[in-house]
Formats: C-alpha cells, structure tokens, sequence
C-alpha cells in the first residue's frame, strides 16, 4: 500500500495523525512515513498526563489503540507508556507501537523538516500551555509549529504567551459571533471540508486568513478544493 497521489498545485497538505491511512494513528511509525514523504505538515493530537507531562493520543481514552481503557489526564506517562498499541490489522504484542511524547512527535517533524501541526485536546491552565511551550522551545523548533484545536479558549492562552504564533480554529459550521472572535485573536481557519463553500472561503481569505479542510480522503473532494484555492489540506492518504 502507499499514499494516493494528486495535484495540490498551490495547497499544502498535511498528514493527518501521521499517515494513518498506512500506520497506526499518532505512533511514531505514522510520522516517519509522512516524512519520509513530500506532505508539508504532520498533524497531531497532544494531552495531559496526571504528572504534568504530555502525550500524543486522539481519543478521550485508549480503548481503542489499545484495548485497555485509560484516561489520559489521569494517568501517570509511565502507565500511558506501559502500553502497546495494536497493529492495524488488530494484532497485538508489538513492542514499538506505543504512544509517544509531545517531544518524540516534534523530534520526528525536527528530524524530516516537516511543520508541526499541533491539535489540543485537553482544557488546559495557563500554567500547562506554558509548559508545553517550553518544551517546544527547548527542541528549537517552536517557529514550526501552527496549533489548532477545537477548545477555542485554548488558543486563547497560546496567543496570549506567544502573541505572534500561527494558529487554526478548528471547526465545522461556524457563527458570526466565533468569526469575529477569530478575527479579534488573528486565528487561521480549519474546517471540516463538507462545510466549505467558494463563498465561505473567499470571506475566509478576505479577512487575511488561511484556510485548511478536514478531513478530506477523496481525491476528486480534494482537487475540487485545490481549484477553489484553499491553502491546506489533511488527509490521512492523499498526498
């Protein structure tokens, strides 16, 4: 198996949780095969742990990765990390497949010089946002990373410490009222790309703002969008 190929002429496109459409969703695995690939971006989803550190994981818990149903926000890293994952064709046992550390995300996308597109997914203090930050600042490589999230008051501490950073709202149908506050807070858009319209994307990039789709598997979904002239898409196959 391999990527699907198409024209993203002017777009960008972003690996969505890795290439999860070949590997495990959020391993390490997945985001070497976006390196090792011409994709833009690696997206990702980071959380808390119970002792302050933080690990890469989609869902509200593990169940699904892998078999056993913990809560991220209240585990220690080492009961997250004490797990193995199960391969995609649900074989278990595999010793590399386990979640990985903000750190080890961001020293894969360092390694391959691919952008760090990072989504949060917990409700984080100020004091957690900064800590993260830091962390990202120690591996010199935060002027790389654009965060997203759909927990609006999170981008809200990231612009609050880092006033300049790029950032995407992430979002399906969107209100006037959240427009204006993306345009107050100078955030980017990410929307799901069944909500898109040329219009909606012409008022998108007439308030000076970039535009990514989620998450967007069909290729003719996905030309149709390079034709409107979207700047990103994240896809877990297309590339």
């Amino acid at each position: 198996m391999n990527t699907v190929k198409i024209n993203s002429k002017n777009a960008r496109m972003v690996a969505h949780r890795g290439v999860s459409g070949l590997e495990v969703e959020n391993t390490q695995l997945a985001f070497v095969a976006a390196g090792n690939r011409s994709y833009w971006g690696v997206e990702t989803d980071v959380r808390t742990t119970a002792d302050g550190h933080f690990i890469i994981l989609h869902d509200q818990t593990t169940e699904r990765l892998s078999g056993i149903a913990l809560i991220p926000e209240e585990c220690t890293l080492a009961q997250l990390r004490a797990l193995t994952l199960r391969e995609k064709d649900g074989t278990e046992g595999h010793p590399y497949l386990r979640l990985p550390t903000l750190e080890e995300y961001i020293h894969v996308c360092k390694k391959y010089e691919k952008h760090c597109v990072l989504e949060l997914k917990t409700e984080m203090t100020e004091a957690q946002t900064a800590d993260m930050i830091a962390r990202i600042r120690r591996e010199d490589y935060l002027d790389h990373v654009t965060f997203i999230s759909f927990l609006f008051e999170d981008l809200v501490l990231v612009r609050k410490l880092l006033p300049e950073q790029k950032m995407q709202f992430l979002f399906g149908e969107l209100s006037e009222e959240r427009f204006a506050l993306m345009k107050e807070y100078r955030m980017d858009v990410d929307i799901y790309h069944k909500c898109l319209t040329p219009e909606l994307l012409q008022k998108f990039h007439d308030a000076g703002m970039e535009v990514n789709c989620w998450t967007v598997d069909e290729p003719a979904d996905a030309e149709r969008l390079v034709e409107w002239g979207v700047d990103f898409i994240t896809s877990n196959i297309l590339e």
